[in-house]
């Protein structure tokens, strides 16, 4: 029997990748393949920028209230399917159950921590600071964002980027790791059933081609990534050179 094929999600649909690559996700617990993802192309990666880049215009626009309602609904699911999600991760890294569901619980605090955007979205307003001169300040959006997460926090490292993002008014791109992708697939179906338009989270599953892509990309402002030091450096630096707003952890 032939493993099952994991997909891209584009637009809020699944998407075959289209350069024909794939690697083998194993199941830690038995040693053997269970799965087969596909590796994003260019033209995957930059079909996925054109989603977010149409529908962050008037998600963007929307009262933060609006789109807080979207993290409370994305918390309830996360919360009602955490025991799912907890196997899954299981399923693909290896962890322990116990530990599974820990990290959905420290991802879970950062959804939390996003249904509270309207207050946290708040400007300030200082009268003659000087010489008759107001100061002010304002939040907007940067427009479309990504995310490059590791292979040892599945769930809950795509939650230290994805709500924030989201909530503040951006798209949001996440390219997983593809060692253990079904759970970050699964966080962008729990977003859709929470009310979230589709285009505004999109999932590229891939490797080097995939990230360069993304980090060279002009209609990408912002990046963020959690991995190994050499890793974050490269990164850091590519993205930078290319007038990206770049958040990097290294080990």
């Amino acid at each position: 029997m032939s493993a099952v094929r994991i997909q891209h999600l584009i637009d809020g649909k699944p998407v075959e990748a289209t350069g024909g690559e794939s690697k083998p996700v194993f199941d830690p617990a038995l040693g053997e393949v269970a799965r087969q993802v596909g590796l994003a192309s260019v033209e995957d990666v930059n079909a996925a920028v054109a989603s977010a880049v149409q529908a962050q215009v008037a998600w963007g626009e929307l009262a933060p209230q609006r789109r807080a309602r979207v993290m409370f609904k994305m918390k309830e699911l996360v919360e009602r399917h955490s025991k799912d999600l907890a196997r899954l991760i299981t399923r693909e890294h290896g962890k322990t159950f116990p530990d599974a569901q820990g990290e959905v619980q420290r991802g879970l605090e950062v959804i939390e921590f996003a249904c509270g955007i309207p207050q946290l979205l708040k400007g300030q307003y200082s009268d003659n600071v000087g010489g008759g001169i107001a100061n002010w300040s304002q939040r907007h959006p940067l427009g479309v964002t990504a995310g490059i997460t590791p292979f040892n926090f599945p769930f809950m490292v795509p939650m230290w980027m994805a709500p924030v993002a989201i909530a503040c008014g951006n798209a949001f791109i996440l390219k997983p790791s593809e060692r253990d992708p079904s759970v970050p697939m699964r966080i962008a179906e729990l977003f859709l059933k929470a009310g979230l338009p589709e285009g505004i989270l999109n999932v590229v599953n891939g490797d080097k081609e995939a990230v360069d892509t993304l980090l060279t990309e002009p209609r990408v402002q912002a990046v963020g990534f959690v991995g190994s030091s050499a890793i974050a450096e490269y990164i850091y630096a590519t993205g930078c050179a290319h007038g990206k707003r770049v958040q990097c952890f290294g080990g």
